[in-house]
């Protein structure tokens, strides 16, 4: 479930560790990153909550940012996004 980026080599400028929480406080604390970023930087983003991958890819369809990669590991879901 990845993208041809290499995660190993994709850095950030932003993380926000949202394992342990539900629906919709990941999203608020995304919300919150891309309001505080710069356009152009990328935020990463830690979730245990599977309905994340739904919600991720909504959120930068709907504001328009670049999904830049996504995998899952083990329960956990990891998102590379660059703000617009």
């Amino acid at each position: 479930m990845s993208n041809a980026i290499s995660h190993m080599d994709l850095s950030h400028d932003h993380f926000i560790d949202a394992s342990g929480l539900l629906c919709p406080e990941p999203i608020m604390l995304l919300h919150n990153a891309v309001r505080d970023a710069e356009s152009g930087e990328v935020i990463k983003m830690l979730s245990t909550d599977p309905s994340t991958k739904r919600d991720i890819n909504r959120f930068c369809e709907f504001l328009g940012h670049e999904l830049l990669s996504e995998e899952e590991q083990g329960g956990e879901f990891l998102f590379w996004l660059k703000k617009v």
